[in-house]
């Protein structure tokens, strides 16, 4: 039939103890949260890749670090892949959104980014 006699009978030991959904893989791999940065870092890069859309994640850590705020280019870029802001595009929607939504006054930086 294709399968070898092994795969056979490990995949007949799974229907048998835990049905047909058994054999859909699972991702077994649990977030490692003592990774990951503090609320108050992670919302002050999410509030400066709005503030200004037009800056990458090595600027932004080091513009962050004059205020204080301590992340790494590649942690900037992971809390932007976790808050869906990687890239360009993205920055400027959710710039976009937060003036729609709170009717913010932009400044001289953010529209010369939206145009």
């Amino acid at each position: 039939m294709g399968v070898s006699r092994d795969t056979f009978y490990r995949h007949q030991e799974l229907v048998e103890d835990g049905g047909i959904d058994s054999l859909i893989d699972k991702s077994r791999r649990t977030p490692n949260l003592e990774n990951r940065v503090d609320e108050v870092t992670e919302q002050a890069v999410n509030d400066y890749a709005i503030e200004f859309p037009a800056h990458g994640q090595h600027r932004t850590s080091n513009e962050l670090r004059k205020r204080s705020i301590f992340v790494s280019g590649s942690g900037v870029r992971s809390i932007w892949l976790r808050h869906d802001l990687e890239n360009f595009k993205k920055r400027l929607k959710a710039l976009e959104d937060k003036v729609a939504n709170d009717g913010i006054i932009l400044t001289d930086s953010q529209v010369a980014a939206l145009e």
